[in-house]
C-alpha cells in the first residue's frame, strides 16, 4: 500500500481536559445506537454471555475484567458498540490526519515518527485485539486483512497532535493489519485517567489497510475500557501523578461513554506493572 507524506500541524484545538464532557459525547449518544446497545446488554444479562467477549492471554487475569477465550464470540452477543472518536482522533475528521503520514503503519506506537522521535514514557502495555466478522449475524472467525487504527493519551493525559506540549508529536497512534486469524498487536504505554473519563483506548476498524487512509471508510469506531484494580496499581507509579485523583472522581457508571454498558469493551489485563501488561479484547464487527 502506498501512502503520501503529509506535514503534521497544530490546529489550535484545546487541551483534552477542557470541555471534554460536551465534545466527547458526539454521535455515540444517538437514540438508535443506545437502544440497540441496551438490547445487546440485555441479552448478555439474561444469557450470561459476557465471558465470551475478551480473547485469551497467557498470564494472571486482573480482577473485575471479563474472562477470555480464543474461540469466536457467540452469535447472539452482537457487535462491539459504536462510540464517539472524541475530539482528538487524528484521522482527518477533526484537524490533523496521521493516517496520511508515511510510517503510521507500525506495531510499536510508543515513539513519534517523522519530524520527531520523542518516546512516550509510562508502564509498558501491549494491546491485542482480535477483529471478528459477525456481519451476517454469526461469527465466521477472524477478519483477516482488516486494519485497526489505535490511539490514546499519554501518562500526563495529553493527546499527541492536539494537546499543549504534544502538538509536535504523533506518538501513541498507529495502524496494524490483522493476521489470518484477525489479530493485531500494538506495543504502547498505559494511558492516564484524565478528568471526566474512565481509563480507555480509542480505535477504529477498517476493511483493509488501503481503506485506512480515510476516516470515511471505517467499519467501526469504539473504545476499550481498562479495569480499575490494575489502573490503580499503574497510577501509583512515577509519572501518573494526577490519574489516581481523576479516577477517584469517576466510575464506569458515570463515564460518558461506558455508562450505558461496557461488557463488550472491558479488556482482559494480564502480566504485571513491573514486567509489563497486556490488554486483550475480541472486537466483533
Amino acid at each position: 500500500m502506498s501512502r503520501t507524506g503529509a506535514t503534521l500541524h497544530d490546529d489550535g484545538l484545546h487541551d483534552p481536559h477542557d470541555g471534554m464532557h460536551d465534545h466527547d459525547r458526539g454521535l455515540s449518544h444517538d437514540l438508535p445506537r443506545l437502544l440497540d446497545r441496551r438490547r445487546v446488554l440485555g441479552l448478555l444479562g439474561g444469557l450470561g454471555l459476557a465471558t465470551s467477549v475478551a480473547a485469551c492471554a497467557d498470564d494472571t487475569t486482573s480482577e473485575g475484567s471479563a474472562p477470555a477465550t480464543d474461540s469466536a464470540v457467540d452469535d447472539s452477543v452482537g457487535e462491539i458498540p459504536e462510540e464517539t472518536a472524541g475530539p482528538f482522533p487524528g484521522d482527518g475528521s477533526n484537524g490533523p490526519d496521521v493516517l496520511a503520514e508515511s510510517g503510521v503503519v507500525r506495531s510499536d506506537i510508543t515513539r513519534s515518527f517523522g519530524a520527531s522521535t520523542t518516546v512516550a514514557e509510562g508502564v509498558p502495555l501491549t494491546v491485542r485485539l482480535r477483529v471478528l466478522d459477525v456481519s451476517d449475524g454469526a461469527s465466521t472467525g477472524g477478519l483477516a486483512g482488516a486494519a485497526v487504527y489505535l490511539w490514546h493519551c499519554d501518562r500526563e493525559g495529553r493527546y499527541s497532535l492536539y494537546s499543549d506540549g504534544a502538538t509536535g508529536e504523533n506518538y501513541l497512534r498507529g495502524v496494524q493489519e490483522a493476521d489470518a486469524d484477525g489479530w493485531v498487536t500494538f506495543r504502547s504505554i498505559y494511558p492516564a485517567a484524565y478528568s471526566g473519563r474512565w481509563p480507555h483506548i480509542h480505535f477504529e476498524v477498517y476493511p483493509s489497510l488501503d481503506d485506512a487512509t480515510s476516516a470515511s471508510n471505517k467499519l467501526r469506531t469504539t473504545q476499550l475500557a481498562l479495569p480499575e484494580d490494575v489502573s490503580r496499581e499503574v497510577y501509583a507509579t512515577d509519572g501518573y501523578d494526577a490519574s489516581t485523583g481523576n479516577l477517584d472522581q469517576t466510575s464506569l457508571q458515570t463515564d460518558m461513554v461506558f455508562s450505558d454498558g461496557y461488557s463488550l469493551q472491558m479488556a482482559r489485563l494480564t502480566g504485571s506493572v513491573d514486567s509489563g501488561l497486556t490488554a486483550t479484547l475480541n472486537v466483533p464487527v
